[in-house]
């Protein structure tokens, strides 16, 4: 099997880094070469987060490379068009789409495109968006939203139900899985085509 490459973008504190735990542990548990990347900016709350996630029979590098990428998933829409440009070509993306201000548009020195989701649906046609933090708000908390868009991309992956579960199982702490696993069947099931 070749490479699959997953790239991860979002701010400090959104769960970019627990969604990389999660699937890797799926995707070794499925038998395969896994490496993963995780690139902190100032990540504390805000800051830029990115992480890499490549597996197949034999993964070399840890690295998704520019234009690279199968699968994009934007935590928050900004983040997902800066890194845009990773995607190859007939790649998805999967987009939360969330508003949060970076420190130069807080501080007035730049301005947040009013457009993103529009420059999103001309880069890739198979895109999908949705208010993930809604969608966590049904189930009483919004933290759950990276898990929400963790269960949007299991309807991609050829991987089963059981194996996800158990995955979550060994990695999501005790006293939040059941949140974590209404919030992954959510995502599951909900509909976001853009």
């Amino acid at each position: 099997m070749e490479t699959t490459s997953i790239l991860i973008a979002g701010v400090g504190g959104q769960g970019t880094l627990l969604t990389a735990k999660i699937l890797g542990r799926l995707l070794t548990s499925e038998g395969y070469d896994v490496k993963i990347s995780e690139i902190h900016g100032m990540a504390q709350r805000g800051g830029s987060v990115v992480t890499h996630v490549r597996y197949g029979s034999k993964v070399y590098s840890p690295i998704v490379e520019e234009a690279g990428a199968d699968i994009i998933i934007g935590f928050e829409k900004m983040e997902a068009l800066r890194w845009a440009h990773y995607l190859k070509p007939g790649g998805k993306m999967i987009v939360n789409d969330q508003k949060i201000l970076p420190m130069p548009v807080i501080s007035g020195t730049a301005a947040y495109p009013d457009d993103i989701l529009k420059q999103l649906k001309d880069i890739c046609s198979d895109l999908y968006i949705l208010d993930a933090v809604s969608v966590a708000g049904k189930i009483g908390n919004t933290k759950v939203f990276n898990v929400v868009v963790l269960g949007v991309l299991s309807r991609f992956m050829d991987i089963k139900m059981d194996s996800w579960i158990s995955a979550m199982n060994k990695t999501v702490p005790q006293r939040f899985l059941d949140l974590n696993l209404k919030a992954f069947e959510l995502g599951h099931i909900t509909s976001c085509r853009a």
